[in-house]
């Protein structure tokens, strides 16, 4: 504790005091947890006595601008990302996004739907996700570990991500929020065979 404690002047004065704010960052972090999917099920356990969360430093806030961790626990649709995004703008710096599950890193099963978005890292800096479908409370408070010693180095940066790549993350935003062409056209849905469409020969007298 006492390397990190004795701090110069000049250690202030060039921003090195950083590494002494992340210190105590890392050991009490608020969570806004997005309940979006299934993966908000594994939250009760992992906060209660069975894991107590909050023996790490780590409990539940209420509104976003008293939270430090976006935690989105399943799959995003079109119109939660708006929302998302709004609540992730209202979060004060320094702040970290963890991806619950496998929905927002690939889709998991919605991953081929029209209306659910993905990727979640095109659209906000994700810092950690934590894979499986759903993830046991381990594996949750070993992803929390995970993301208390990246911010303890300075390695959890994404809130400076997005700053830095603003236009390229609206880029992103705006392609999907303000897309006005319907996904599907009915031209491109009726205009084949029954054959094409279903994958399936159909013969003369209907039968498959």
């Amino acid at each position: 504790m006492s390397d990190f404690i004795k701090v110069s002047r000049d250690e202030i004065m060039d921003g090195k005091m950083e590494r002494v704010l992340d210190f105590f960052r890392a050991r009490s972090m608020w969570m806004l947890y997005y309940c979006t999917g299934c993966g908000a099920i594994e939250l009760p356990p992992s906060m209660t006595s069975a894991f107590d969360m909050e023996r790490f430093g780590l409990g539940p806030m209420a509104t976003p601008r008293q939270a430090d961790i976006l935690l989105i626990t399943g799959y995003i649709s079109v119109k939660t990302l708006k929302r998302v995004i709004r609540s992730y703008e209202q979060m004060p710096d320094p702040k970290w996004v963890v991806g619950f599950g496998s929905c927002p890193v690939n889709g998991g099963i919605y991953w081929n739907s029209y209306a659910t978005i993905n990727q979640l890292e095109k659209y906000l800096p994700v810092d950690i996700s934590i894979a499986g479908c759903m993830p046991r409370p381990q594996a949750v408070l070993d992803m929390f570990q995970k993301l208390k010693n990246m911010i303890q180095r300075g390695e959890a940066v994404g809130y400076k991500k997005y700053k830095l790549n603003y236009d390229w993350y609206k880029k992103n935003q705006d392609e999907v929020l303000n897309r006005e062409e319907p996904v599907f056209r009915e031209d491109e849905l009726f205009s084949a065979p029954p054959e094409q469409i279903s994958g399936e020969k159909i013969t003369a007298g209907g039968n498959r």
